[in-house]
């Protein structure tokens, strides 16, 4: 009998296994590397003047996924699955832009790496909510990064963030 693995993992099996083909590892904790992106971020200025604000939430995203380029497998659960390069510096000339998000949703948010086929930018907020920028709108991905692979990995149709 075959164990199932949805029991013993952090995340689903497709998305684990993708997590793990990229080089994540329960426990993997690079805050070297997170600092010296906090650092990158937090000394760029736009030429208009905005700057990115780093906080807890996105550093310790940074140490646990950052560097990943994740490549899921397999057709996506409702839409197609992403493939992500998780490196924050993607949105290092989106500062202004990640101001007005983390305005509109009364929150600060900050890069967290691209869907590397549309180009979508990953961006979390204080609270570790996940979102995507992409030319078609701003997507909720989930309320922890965990959640946010997860619908990114499996294919998960994401919320659309709308105003008013």
């Amino acid at each position: 009998m075959q164990a199932d693995r949805t029991s013993t993992t952090r995340f689903p099996v497709p998305v684990d296994a993708a997590l793990r083909d990229a080089g994540w590892q329960p426990g993997r904790w690079d805050i070297k590397q997170a600092e010296i992106w906090a650092d990158t971020l937090r000394a760029h200025t736009s030429p208009a003047g905005h700057r990115h604000t780093v906080f807890p939430a996105a550093v310790e995203a940074w140490a646990e996924f950052g560097g990943l380029h994740v490549t899921p497998t397999g057709p996506g659960r409702q839409i197609a699955p992403a493939a992500l390069h998780l490196d924050p510096l993607h949105g290092l000339h989106m500062a202004r832009t990640l101001g007005d998000l983390g305005r509109a949703l009364d929150t600060q948010t900050c890069p967290l790496g691209t869907e590397t086929d549309s180009h979508a930018l990953l961006a979390i907020d204080t609270e570790g909510r996940v979102y995507a920028l992409d030319h078609s709108g701003d997507w909720y991905l989930g309320p922890t990064i965990d959640a946010a692979l997860a619908t990114l990995v499996a294919g998960t149709q994401p919320t659309r963030l709308t105003t008013g």
